[in-house]
């Protein structure tokens, strides 16, 4: 079979540990939450949220100070991952729906689409990117790499040619469509091509507490917390997966792409209370969430959450341990974009920014540091020197990157590979890093000298 990306001469990389061998290619896990803030891990100095499994990864690899989004949105913001292209190239520049509402009709009036799309899938997934485009997991794949995504695509729905499988992922279960991805207990997740239904009953987000209901009553808000909570489902297969490819003769890419702490904020009971406990009752609980259900408890609710994919971190992490295969698995951690700033989302609370503003205006949606300076942090096993980083890069720096430690080249890309930083070598650097991000009414464009 012809080899799209041809390899290169990597040779062997000297790293703290040893080396790695063109042939000893590492597994690899990128895990990217979804609206996680830069200050939102213990880490990056958060002093409410407990991510101890997370910090410990961090404290044994490199954490970069400068590292950025591509686009401070979903959509825009994976489509620049996984193609390694900035937002003034980008084919995905905006949250677009693959559906189209009738002119004039605002997004807050279309009610129908959550029914409608629940019956009908040709409705289901964001704005697709363009069939053949040269993807991360197209160029690991054709490098001989096992593949997958679990958790939240929005990229296109199924159907449409840009579906994950169709964008080089072996394997596919979670979210094809980020709206759907609003609720943490969904009646149905998609695996590959296949709608595999879970024991919830199909709830719409933009649904409201019974007219009834005491706000201040928890039980009042049971009918939104069910029982299967989707990133329970999907750590399970997770978990399958990394074990299964495990044990095959080839080396894995996994992205895993957990929607926390996107709202709506919904956590395990149990979970959210201990955050009850910790911070104190809360008297304010958001009723009319907009797109998103009804919270009692939104500051604990929002902390559980984040604390939640940390614990999993952690089982993870001890699985990788136990199949012998940590020490040659790069685990990659970070988010999409700065943290949000509706009602469900308290970021100024927990100081998600760090020192960066994150109200609104100031965080997700904006080109403000808030909405772009992301949590970033690498681990290989003992092969990092561990420490902090200060290179300034960008999210388009993934695909040289990684292309470089599969030994191959990567496709056409506005990246630069940070190998160097991970090995000690000498760095190269960006001249400037650029962003784009299409507004309501007008564009916003921003760019940032090379500092170092």
């Amino acid at each position: 079979m012809k080899q799209p990306y041809p390899l290169i001469g990597l040779g062997a990389l000297a790293l703290a540990g040893g080396c790695v061998k063109a042939q000893d290619r590492p597994n690899i896990v990128f895990l990217l939450l979804d609206d996680l803030g830069y200050g939102d891990l213990g880490c990056y100095g958060q002093e409410l949220i407990e991510t101890p499994n997370i910090d410990a990864l961090a404290a044994q690899g490199i954490v970069f100070s400068d590292m950025y989004t591509a686009c401070p949105l979903s959509a825009p913001s994976r489509c620049s991952i996984l193609t390694g292209l900035h937002s003034g190239h980008s084919q995905i520049r905006g949250n677009d729906e693959r559906w189209a509402r009738p002119e004039g009709m605002a997004l807050s009036e279309a009610d129908w689409y959550f029914d409608a799309i629940h019956e009908n899938p040709d409705l289901e997934g964001q704005w697709p990117l363009s069939a053949g485009t040269p993807t991360l997991a197209t160029m690991l794949r054709d490098a001989g790499y096992t593949t997958a995504m679990i958790g939240k695509w929005g990229l296109g729905g199924p159907g449409s040619g840009s579906a994950p499988r169709d964008m080089g992922f072996d394997y596919f279960y979670g979210f094809n469509c980020q709206m759907l991805a609003h609720s943490y207990y969904p009646d149905y997740l998609w695996e590959n091509e296949t709608k595999v239904f879970t024991r919830n009953e199909y709830m719409p987000v933009n649904r409201r507490l019974d007219p009834d209901a005491d706000p201040y009553d928890i039980r009042s808000y049971d009918k939104f917390n069910q029982s299967d909570y989707s990133c329970d489902l999907m750590y399970g297969r997770l978990e399958n997966w990394v074990s299964q490819a495990a044990a095959g003769d080839k080396p894995f890419f996994l992205m895993w792409t957990t929607t926390v702490p996107h709202s709506t904020v919904q956590a395990p009971e149990d979970e959210v209370m201990y955050y009850v406990e910790k911070l104190g009752e809360e008297k304010t609980p958001i009723t009319d969430g907009g797109w998103y259900y009804p919270v009692l408890y939104p500051h604990s609710a929002y902390a559980a959450m984040v604390t939640h994919i940390d614990t999993q971190v952690g089982m993870l992490t001890e699985r990788l341990k136990e199949i012998g295969i940590f020490d040659n698995t790069l685990i990659i951690i970070s988010s999409d974009n700065g943290p949000a700033a509706n009602s469900n989302s308290p970021g100024e609370f927990f100081k998600s920014g760090g020192p960066f503003k994150c109200r609104k205006g100031w965080g997700k949606s904006s080109l403000h540091e808030g909405g772009i300076r992301m949590p970033f942090i690498t681990t290989w096993g003992s092969r990092l020197k561990p420490g902090r980083s200060a290179f300034m890069g960008q999210f388009t720096d993934l695909m040289p990157t990684l292309a470089e430690l599969a030994g191959i080249q990567a496709p056409d890309n506005d990246g630069i590979s940070f190998v160097p930083t991970l090995t000690g070598g000498r760095q190269a650097q960006h001249g400037y890093l650029y962003w784009s991000i299409r507004a309501a009414k007008a564009g916003w464009q921003s760019a940032r000298e090379a500092t170092m």
